[in-house]
């Protein structure tokens, strides 16, 4: 079984979570330097799933609408490709 873990991880359990340490403390350091805390990025996501839900019906009105225009010059256009193909 170690070695199924060891293989998932890509390394040993210990020197996994001490990658995972380091890589943390750098990209929190940067990401602390560009003013970022973690209240705001979960701020952030929570606000973003929020207008998700709230304009996302919105969105699905507009990829309908998008879908129709394209159809009424795409499905015409097939026909006709189709049509000619089918004669030779």
């Amino acid at each position: 079984m170690a070695d199924g873990v060891n293989k998932f991880l890509g390394d040993t359990p210990g020197r996994t979570i001490i990658k995972l340490i380091v890589v943390c403390l750098v990209v929190g350091f940067v990401l602390t330097f560009w003013g970022f805390t973690p209240n705001n990025i979960i701020g952030e996501i929570r606000y973003w799933f929020h207008d998700l839900w709230m304009n996302g019906f919105q969105a699905l009105g507009k990829i309908g609408n998008y879908l129709v225009l394209g159809a009424i010059i795409v499905i015409p256009i097939f026909v006709i490709l189709r049509l000619m193909s089918y004669r030779r």
